[in-house]
Order: structure tokens, then sequence, then C-alpha cells
């Protein structure tokens, strides 16, 4: 279960829009998991987590604001 970041904190890099939210945290998972796979790496933090917090930070830029 993901507590940090909250959904509301990461909404609020979307101005509130769901889908777009959705789909910024899709798109920065789906490359996490291309470059682990390269890099053969091995974490214990889920791709989905970890672009939560690089969105909830302002690491990752969304198209909305």
């Amino acid at each position: 279960m993901m507590i940090e970041p909250s959904i509301d904190k990461l909404l609020s890099q979307t101005n509130g829009n769901k889908y777009i939210l959705c789909n910024v945290v899709s798109k920065r998972a789906k490359e996490i998991e291309s470059v682990r796979r390269l890099e053969l790496a091995d974490q214990d933090k889920k791709s989905i987590s970890i672009a939560c917090e690089e969105i909830a930070t302002g690491k990752v830029k969304t198209s909305n604001k």
C-alpha cells in the first residue's frame, strides 16, 4: 500500500486532473522499469512508487501546469 506521497499532493501537480496524473505516473513507471532491466538492478521499491515520488517532488513535470 502506498502512503506517501498522498494522492492530494500528486493531484496538485496536475491541477486536480486524475487522467493526466494516471498517464504521467504510468509513463514514468515504464521508463523506470526499462532502465532497471537494462541495468539488471533489483530494488525494493516498485517503479510506480518511485514515479509518484518524482512527480510529487517536481522532478517530473506534468504538461497541465
